[in-house]
């Protein structure tokens, strides 16, 4: 089974959906029809009764995905588009990960930056390629994620070293990233879609019944995260309408070092 989309792609296989970011031009980037049609993906995946696995991924070589597209994020009111609290459903989007009955799986083969380490932070597990590069980049471009992108991501790797991701903006390896926590499991390049195809087979065999109670339980113990992240996206809407965002943005778009320190 197929189903038609603009920016990703959707199939339902033997042993996963498959959920796919199909803009390898952009690095996988997302802007707001990209958000609004992974939506309605992990929606549709959630209640698919075929399979116990979705996996998530991004097409090409070079990316997994590197967050919300900066081309689209330069709107005059600094917000993305007309929709969500910043322009994107982000929140939504976020939700319909977190709240999946079933397993899914991040498949990394390049880049996961920004939005998209969010999205492997979200994942219940996360297999990458030892091409892989995880990392944040909110601080250096005039954005943040203060909710599952921060204290979900501290939950994985430690708060030393969460904090050390959002306020440096280092790239790690996949070898780093499984060191720390963030990783499942990192393989050969050419390796990674059996491996994770390999994985979703086993889940597959699995009750989904406990596999959904197993999610929930694990989920309920940092439900917390998920007010902190309403409450923290209200801020950052005003925040991305502030000068100091819009010169990230402004210099991430003219390839140039942002001036912040007039904004301390």
């Amino acid at each position: 089974m197929t189903t038609e989309f603009q920016d990703i792609l959707y199939e339902v296989g033997e042993n996963a959906v498959r959920i796919t970011i199909n803009r390898p031009e952009v690095f996988n980037a997302f802007r707001l029809q990209t958000v609004e049609e992974l939506i309605k993906a992990f929606q549709m995946a959630n209640e698919e009764t075929s399979v116990n696995t979705v996996i998530f991924a991004g097409a090409g070589e070079k990316a997994f995905c590197t967050g919300g597209d900066q081309k689209e994020h330069l709107s005059e009111d600094g917000l993305y588009g007309p929709r969500g609290t910043v322009g994107l459903p982000i929140e939504e989007l976020q939700t319909a990960i977190r709240d999946l009955r079933k397993v899914s799986i991040a498949q990394v083969q390049g880049y996961a930056i920004g939005g998209g380490n969010v999205f492997a932070t979200l994942c219940d597990l996360t297999i990458a390629s030892e091409k892989a590069k995880f990392g944040q980049v909110g601080p250096k471009v005039g954005s943040a994620d203060p909710g599952w992108g921060t204290a979900l991501l501290a939950r994985h790797v430690g708060e030393k070293r969460a904090r050390e991701i959002w306020f440096l903006c280092r790239q790690y390896s996949a070898q780093e990233a499984y060191d720390m926590g963030l990783v499942n499991k990192v393989v050969p390049h050419d390796q990674l879609a059996a491996e994770v195809e390999a994985w979703a087979a086993e889940i597959n065999l699995k009750s989904p019944s406990a596999i959904a109670i197993c999610k929930r339980s694990f989920n309920a113990d940092s439900e917390n995260i998920r007010g902190i992240s309403f409450l923290g996206v209200q801020a950052v809407k005003h925040y991305y309408m502030s000068e100091e965002s819009k010169e990230g943005v402004r210099a991430f778009n003219e390839r140039r070092n942002p001036d912040f320190k007039k904004y301390l």
